[in-house]
Parts: structure tokens; sequence; C-alpha cells
């Protein structure tokens, strides 16, 4: 199962870091591969919200139903569905000074025949990984006020 792990600061202090985390249709925002993402529900986010996403990496373009399955006053974890793989997107937001540690881990579970891509995704992820650092920090940055 391909899995990646970044572990980042930001000088967004956790409250507000997980208030804008937690509407995953942010992600357009700081996931490189998401096109689109909309909310599916209406009313306040909590457990059992969902979103539509829709992803192109490197030429391949996919959708799936995103729930947020856990949120703690540290931990966001959003599991994405469709007919050949589930995605978890596991981040957990902890003070650090004034600001925030993020730590945002991504697991995708392939099946079926689509499990023989594991290896590629694995290299695939790793880079996208890099680019999520960069990106949700400076998505987050922009919460914070000029200094």
């Amino acid at each position: 199962m391909p899995t990646i792990s970044r572990t980042f600061d930001v000088a967004v202090p956790p409250a507000a870091a997980l208030e804008y985390l937690e509407d995953f249709a942010h992600a357009q925002e700081w996931d490189p591969g998401t096109q689109r993402c909309v909310r599916n529900d209406d009313g306040p986010i909590g457990v059992g919200s969902s979103w539509f996403n829709e992803s192109k990496i490197y030429g391949v373009s996919t959708s799936l139903e995103y729930t947020l399955q856990e949120r703690t006053d540290e931990r966001l974890v959003f599991v994405g569905v469709n007919k050949s793989a589930t995605s978890t997107d596991r981040i957990t937001v902890t003070p650090n000074g004034e600001g925030s540690r993020i730590t945002y881990v991504a697991e995708i579970e392939l099946s079926g025949l689509t499990r023989l891509m594991d290896p590629v995704m694995k290299v695939v992820f790793e880079r996208i990984g890099d680019e999520v650092v960069r990106d949700m920090t400076a998505a987050l940055e922009r919460l914070t006020p000029s200094r």
C-alpha cells in the first residue's frame, strides 16, 4: 500500500489550521492533484460530511467520494473511495510555539488488478508528498495576518 508521511511547521495556530483543513474542498488549494472538490452535503462540517473530489495525477484522472471519518482537537481523517481504490488522509495538527506542526499521512489501497500499480504509485506519492508540503504550507500561511 503506497503511503507518504510528511511533518512540517506553519505559523498558523492549531485551531485556525484545523478549521481550514476540515473543509476538504480546500484540497483544491493544497493538493497538487485535486482539480475540483465540492461538498456533497450542507450544514456544519462534522464526522460524516462528504465531498466529491476529481483528481489528475500524471495525466490519469480519477474521482473519489471523501468522507470525514474522524475529527478531534488535533486530528482529521478523510477516507476517499471509488471502485479501484481507497485513499485515507490523516492530518494531525499540534501546537508548535505560536504556530502548528502538521503531520500529513496519505495511504492509498488499490484493489483488484490495480494493486499491480503499487510500486509505481509509491514513487508518484513520494513526489506528490513534497508538493503537498509546499502547497499546504502556502495555503495555511495565507490565513496568517501580515506581520
